[in-house]
């Protein structure tokens, strides 16, 4: 069985938690920003877990991590 590649696209955009979730960054971050509020700016600052119906599906990108 050959070794399995990580999916480099995936590997940029998500990381796993010590405790195996993945967690994923906000689209629509670089810019037009300036016209939305502070509230709404800061919400791209967290990262925020992957949504179940999608976490099988990601994590088999992921294969080494």
């Amino acid at each position: 069985m050959p070794k399995l590649k990580t999916h480099k696209g995936a590997k940029k955009r998500l990381h796993r938690t010590g405790t195996g979730k993945l967690m994923r960054v906000k689209g629509g971050k670089s810019h037009l920003r300036r016209k939305k509020t502070k509230a709404a700016r800061r919400l791209y600052d967290r990262k925020l877990p992957v949504h179940p119906a999608d976490a099988k599906r990601l994590a088999r990108l992921l294969p080494g991590s």
